[in-house]
């Protein structure tokens, strides 16, 4: 009996010992969305999308707490260049997507990038607008000085792209380096007029006056948007990516003025 006692307790504890192993495996193993990553994620993304982004960073970490969104705007081509020189990243967003396959080619992205919006080309002056431009054809005239930007960029090359499709020679005041750059010329009257984004006229407000240029196909850039390959975070880099994917992202970037991609 002593030792059938003995045998039931120490089968007992092996038990016990096993559903201990058992439950903390399990507990701590978990790689779904019980286990959420937190800490910071990097985004890079084109400066046209710096208002959108913004907005959506603020909703992205109040659903994930925890993490702290690090965004960061420039010229396509220069966070292409930070990204394959490795900066760190866990998310790009271009303003085209040649400049995107320099990425997917170079540094590898987490599946194939997802186009998630459109925009186009528009002329903006200053509001008293000084030099009288009421069409595109206005920047060829003499002593306007208009600003674009470097034909590196996304922007700069669809300004090239208008310019070939409407037939209008004019030599810009000055190429900047992102469309901010090309805004900001003109909301501090240092340019009669700007090649901008559609959407960047809608962030210059009421310090722009907005003049429309022909549309068509060569007029229109399209965004994508990827996880990179060596994401530090990367649920969370997917996770971003569903965000501006997804019907809440395409609101805000409609109501920003992007196109439906």
């Amino acid at each position: 009996m002593r030792n059938r006692t003995a045998a039931l307790a120490l089968s007992l504890v092996a038990t016990l010992a096993l559903a201990g192993c058992g439950s903390g495996s399990a507990a701590s193993g978990g790689t779904g969305s019980s286990a959420r990553e937190t800490g910071t994620l990097n985004v890079l993304a084109a400066a046209s999308l710096t208002e959108s982004f913004t907005s959506l960073a603020k909703d992205f970490e109040a659903d994930h707490p925890g993490v702290d969104v690090k965004l960061a705007f420039d010229s396509s081509a220069t966070l292409a260049e930070q990204v394959t020189q490795g900066a760190p990243a866990d998310v790009l967003a271009t303003a085209d997507q040649d400049t995107m396959q320099t990425v997917v080619d170079a540094h590898g992205t987490q599946g194939d990038p997802t186009v998630f919006a459109t925009n186009h080309l528009q002329l903006v002056v200053p509001p008293d607008n000084p030099a009288g431009i009421t069409g595109f054809a206005d920047i060829a005239k003499p002593g306007v000085k208009y600003v674009v930007c470097v034909d590196t960029a996304p922007c700069g090359k669809l300004a090239v792209k208008v310019l070939d499709a409407t037939g209008i020679t004019a030599e810009p005041a000055s190429e900047e380096v992102d469309v901010k750059a090309v805004l900001s010329k003109v909301e501090l009257d240092e340019a009669d007029a700007g090649l901008v984004y559609a959407t960047d006229a809608v962030a210059g407000g009421d310090k722009v006056r907005p003049v429309d240029i022909p549309t068509s196909d060569a007029n229109l850039n399209t965004y994508p948007i990827a996880a990179l390959s060596g994401a530090k975070k990367p649920q969370l880099a997917q996770d971003w990516v569903d965000l501006v994917t997804g019907s809440q992202g395409q609101k805000v970037l409609a109501d920003a003025g992007f196109g439906k991609p």
